[in-house]
């Protein structure tokens, strides 16, 4: 606890304002108003009507819109489906039933399965049994004789000549050709592997000629001749005109920082002579560097504005 009674604190004295301030400030707050106010008064009228529209016309007008549909076409309809259609198609059910399925039925119980039993056992007793016979007995036989020719036939026609013609001719042709192609290979990559060491030999040779004509003069004229002329420019000329504009760099920006700093206190003083000193030395200070400060800024919910304030 702080046992000393600290001092009763000083009313906060207003800061003085300019007379330009004190003129054009009434005057701002009139036109804003005046500008302000139709403006409100315009849309609140705007959403009252709005409202007034909503609950008084479209509502209604909604309501029986739906009550005149429900009456007008759904109830119609659902008497329609229920007397009408349901009954009409329930009748044309029982009319295809009486009329078309049960005959059908009938027939196909009475008629048409006696008459196929009956075909069936014709077609039995006239045509399966003699036709396994003469399958068994006629066809089966000179069947397995026509193959049995056919194979032989085959076998002696085309498989005996293929067969000598791949073991006394293609086999033999196809050992000397490997042999020939194997050689061919090996000869083939015997000169690729010389020609790959002359290739070598005459690339260095190119080479030798090449760095001994080219390489060594130019390399000896740049260690010689340019490098000695390039730190003496360096030296002589490059390194003192960098100085020297670096100089002049600072003594520009210098006159320019000098001249910013005179306009920044002439700036001041005259908003200082039309507006007054500012209340906070903070917004002094922000003042000072051009910056706008966030503590004295007027707003319309602030009671600062002419409306708001005592």
């Amino acid at each position: 606890m702080d046992l000393q009674k600290k001092p009763p604190a000083q009313p906060a004295r207003p800061d003085p304002e300019g007379c330009l301030v004190v003129a054009l400030r009434l005057p701002v707050r009139i036109v804003a108003f005046v500008l302000v106010v139709p403006v409100r008064m315009a849309w609140d009228a705007l959403v009252g009507a709005g409202r007034l529209l909503r609950d008084a016309v479209l509502r209604p007008c909604g309501r029986a819109l739906l009550w005149l549909g429900e009456v007008l076409v759904v109830l119609p309809l659902g008497l329609l489906w229920r007397y009408g259609v349901v009954p009409v198609a329930r009748a044309l059910a029982w009319l295809v039933r009486v009329l078309v399925v049960v005959p059908l039925v009938w027939l196909c119980a009475h008629v048409l399965v006696p008459v196929a039993r009956a075909l069936a056992w014709l077609a039995h007793g006239l045509i399966v049994v003699p036709a396994r016979w003469l399958f068994e007995w006629i066809l089966a036989p000179v069947g397995r004789a026509i193959g049995w020719v056919l194979y032989w036939a085959g076998r002696i026609l085309l498989v005996l000549p293929v067969l000598f013609l791949h073991r006394w001719v293609l086999a033999p042709v196809g050992r000397v050709l490997l042999v020939v192609g194997r050689e061919i290979r090996d000869a083939l990559g015997h000169a690729w592997r010389i020609a790959g060491h002359v290739s070598l030999a005459v690339g260095r040779f190119l080479g030798a000629l090449l760095r001994w004509t080219f390489v060594e003069p130019a390399r000896w004229v740049y260690r010689t001749v340019l490098t000695p002329v390039g730190h003496v420019v360096r030296d002589a000329v490059l390194r003192p005109a960098t100085r020297a504009a670096r100089a002049v760099g600072r003594t520009a920006r210098q006159a320019l920082s000098a001249v910013r700093e005179s306009a920044r206190q002439a700036r001041a003083d005259i908003r200082r002579l039309l507006l007054g000193e500012p209340r906070d030395p903070r917004v002094r200070e922000a003042v000072g560097r051009r910056e706008p400060s966030a503590l004295g800024a007027r707003t319309l919910g602030s009671s600062t504005t002419a409306l708001t304030k005592d």
